[in-house]
């Protein structure tokens, strides 16, 4: 009643990380601060503007609500059973956001969990594609020989050969070629 009095209340909200077709992925309830007055956050939420801290009710953390899609007032969001929830008139399917993909800014992907419900992940799908068509041709071919095994490759010459003209070239020197 005090908060209330002296204007210090906050605002419990549903956090959608993202919209698809017929499913939110829903991290779960937060509050945000009711600065500069209750009235005046709630407008930009119904707008869809609101800039602010967010914090999160399981962790306590606070994050920053650019992250999210959407942030929807606790009375605007029911939630059905067999994970189902309506919102803006229309029934969704709810799929849950794990911590880790809180502050992920790509988009997510609906993944079954063992129980049936769905759990969000990140979608990867882009980057398997760039390695995969990075990766194309085969790699080389790998010959494996004893560990003290000469090498009789013609790149690969012997001492003997390394100056035809029988100098050796000072210690120190011989690879500016100072002296030739």
């Amino acid at each position: 009643m005090l908060k209330r009095l002296l204007g210090k209340t906050t605002i419990e909200v549903w956090v959608i990380k993202q919209v698809d077709a017929d499913l939110l992925h829903l991290c779960g309830r937060a509050t945000l601060e009711a600065k500069p007055s209750r009235k005046a956050v709630l407008a930009t939420l119904e707008e869809g503007h609101y800039a602010g801290a967010v914090k999160m009710a399981t962790g306590g953390m606070v994050l920053n609500a650019r992250l999210f899609q959407a942030l929807v007032p606790v009375e605007q969001l029911e939630l059905l059973p067999d994970s189902q929830a309506r919102w803006q008139g229309r029934d969704w399917g709810l799929a849950q956001v794990p911590q880790r993909c809180w502050t992920y800014q790509g988009p997510l992907v609906a993944q079954p969990d063992p129980t049936g419900a769905l759990i969000s992940a990140e979608d990867v799908s882009g980057i398997r594609q760039r390695v995969a068509q990075g990766t194309h041709q085969p790699p080389g071919q790998v010959v494996f020989r004893p560990e003290n095994a000469n090498e009789d490759h013609p790149l690969l010459a012997g001492r003997e050969h390394d100056r035809k003209d029988g100098m050796r070239p000072k210690a120190g020197r011989e690879w500016r070629r100072d002296r030739d």
